[in-house]
């Protein structure tokens, strides 16, 4: 299979009813392949259930609740990340959030301590992110946003983040960990359980600036998280595409969520991506019941309503 193939037929089949937990489209502050509106149409005629709208910058709650009225037959879920411009670890923010319908809330991204002082490089020939830029060109002109923390120097768990985890839990939202460090990620999945929340995901550990090793990622599947696995992470060349599959396996699929993380103007269509994944994985060996599970269960269970 070529990068530019559309997904096959039966990859289609596989994804059908499927959620993509992770997408990035217009508007938003960078360029965007697609927006919301055009891709639930998009998702209507190729058979996928809905999506996550995820912003690094603003809470995506209102837009999702817009698209929903506007597109009947789409599910589109509102979302927030906690970087400077939504105030960091905010639980008030959350709160907010909540009361709006949003479902999944990301960790720090791109303010958080790990992805701010992270030295890893891409593997050669990688394509760079987008908000890279974006970034660059707000510390260019001083405006800075405070790193969020959400350890303290002895490893432990910030209050402010519990407090951000109980809002989570009262709402029955998703708990996604963002661009944490591993040894992050295991603190605050181990503080969420404890505090109530119900689903987490661990924001895609095969990323540049995480590369979780097996042993973290078994310890959090043990925990009851998923472990996100993105289409771009290896289709940019941030990972092989074979130590992806190895992850996958060593961990166990049904421990696993497929996600795009797509909706760059220069990578496939948003709504190619969980299928573009299946041929992938189905090339790889991965059997029907364990794409199924990936693409479809897991992200179903992912956005299902929360619980009163």
């Amino acid at each position: 299979m070529s990068d530019v193939d559309a997904p096959s037929a039966a990859a289609r089949a596989l994804v059908t009813g499927a959620y993509d937990t992770h997408v990035h489209i217009a508007p938003d502050v960078m360029e965007r392949r697609i927006d919301d509106l055009g891709l639930a149409r998009r998702c209507l005629e190729v058979g996928l259930a809905g999506f996550v709208l995820k912003s690094h910058y603003v809470t995506t709650a209102e837009r999702a609740e817009v698209v929903r009225n506007a597109v009947p037959g789409v599910d589109a879920l509102g979302a927030i990340t906690l970087n400077g411009s939504m105030g960091g670890m905010n639980p008030a923010a959350v709160e907010i959030a909540g009361r709006l319908g949003a479902r999944v809330v990301w960790m720090p991204t791109v303010d958080s301590r790990n992805q701010r002082t992270n030295t890893a490089a891409d593997l050669p020939g990688a394509k760079p992110a987008m908000w890279g830029a974006l970034q660059a060109d707000l510390h260019a002109q001083g405006i800075v946003p405070e790193i969020v923390h959400v350890v303290d120097e002895d490893g432990q768990v910030l209050e402010i983040v519990r407090k951000v985890l109980r809002v989570i839990a009262r709402h029955d939202m998703v708990l996604a960990t963002g661009h944490l460090a591993a040894p992050e990620i295991v603190t605050v999945v181990r503080a969420a359980r404890e505090e109530g929340v119900r689903r987490v995901i661990v924001t895609h550990p095969e990323f540049t600036s995480q590369r979780l090793g097996v042993p973290e990622q078994r310890e959090l599947a043990e925990l009851g998280a998923l472990l996100e696995r993105c289409f771009t992470t290896p289709y940019t060349g941030k990972v092989s595409w074979d130590d992806l599959f190895a992850h996958i396996r060593d961990v166990g699929p049904e421990h696993s969520i497929i996600s795009s993380d797509l909706g760059q103007p220069f990578n496939p269509p948003v709504e190619d991506g969980l299928a573009l994944f299946a041929d992938r994985l189905l090339e790889a060996g991965f059997s029907q019941d364990e794409i199924h599970k990936m693409a479809v269960e897991n992200s179903r269970f992912v956005a299902e309503a929360p619980k009163k």
